[in-house]
């Protein structure tokens, strides 16, 4: 009777877990090769900055020895101490600081403002005008270079940082524009008319609706800003000629090949060049994550 109430066991009982086993494992190991060439590509970029790193905090004596890629035996700071006196370093990072900041929230302002008309406003011609502005952000610095310092010699504003400012504002602005325009091109109108209908002006709809919303890609546009603004060489070359108002990049370029520099006091200049970006780049490093998931999210 015991065997007669033991059911059989149905064929319809699910088998195939051995294939997804198997997909799980090809998936498992795809995934460790994508992270091993993540890390070696990560190597590979991190080397340079490893070996200034090491002799910048190396005696010459030891590098003339032992070589750039030797571990250094000694702390030395020496070659940061004479590259920060010799150039007036501090006076250096104070303006770019100055510079990058104020071109970065600036440029962010005025792309804002932008966009709002381009992509909400629906200016007449608005197509052309954002490809306008695409065109404005692919053009090499080298074709401005001569109009600027001409428009800036004229007005007075030659060898100032105004001028520089002004200069990296629009050329900043015209990415941010176009990027925005495109952003609040798919702007939710029902949100747009409910304000409208509640009263609420277009400047208020500005900062009460479009603004909070957006304020997470308006971060990842101050951070890359000021980055990109900071690592900027040629404009602030040609329109900075005072030494007291030039700018990081400009005073380790004007100095690069100097016969009185040694290879450790070159490798320090650079090191202290890109620390500070670096630095600012892992501060906001938070904001910048939660502005690209939210924009993957919208």
């Amino acid at each position: 009777m015991t065997a007669t109430r033991t059911a059989p066991p149905s064929s319809s009982a699910p088998g195939p877990a051995l294939p997804r086993r198997k997909d799980r494992h090809h998936r498992g190991v795809g995934r460790w090769i994508v992270l091993a060439l993540l890390v070696i590509a990560a190597a590979a970029m991190l080397f340079p900055f490893a070996v200034i790193v090491l002799n910048a905090f190396k005696t010459p004596a030891e590098y003339s020895g032992a070589g750039p890629l030797a571990i250094p035996t000694e702390f030395y700071v020496d070659g940061m101490i004479n590259f920060w006196n010799r150039v007036n370093f501090g006076q250096k990072l104070w303006n770019s600081f100055m510079i990058a900041g104020s071109v970065a929230i600036l440029a962010v302002l005025v792309s804002l403002f932008n966009a709002y008309a381009l992509g909400i406003g629906r200016v007449k011609g608005r197509l052309s005008i954002v490809v306008l502005f695409l065109i404005a952000n692919m053009l090499p610095h080298e074709a401005l270079i001569y109009p600027l310092y001409f428009i800036a010699n004229e007005v007075g504003l030659y060898n100032t940082q105004l001028a520089v400012i002004i200069i990296f504002t629009v050329i900043q602005s015209a990415f941010g524009t176009y990027l925005l325009a495109s952003v609040f091109g798919t702007f939710p109108k029902e949100m747009l008319e409910a304000a409208a209908l509640d009263g609420a002006s277009k400047w208020q709809i500005l900062w009460r609706v479009v603004f909070p919303m957006s304020r997470p890609t308006l971060s990842v546009l101050v951070v890359f800003f000021f980055i990109w603004t900071w690592n900027e060489f040629f404009i602030p070359l040609i329109f900075l000629v005072s030494n007291d108002k030039q700018t990081v990049p400009v005073a380790l370029g004007v100095l690069e090949g100097d016969r009185l520099m040694d290879a450790t006091t070159t490798s320090a200049a650079a090191l202290l060049g890109v620390v500070p970006a670096i630095l600012f780049f892992l501060f906001f490093q938070r904001t910048l994550a939660r502005g690209i998931s939210a924009g993957a999210v919208k």
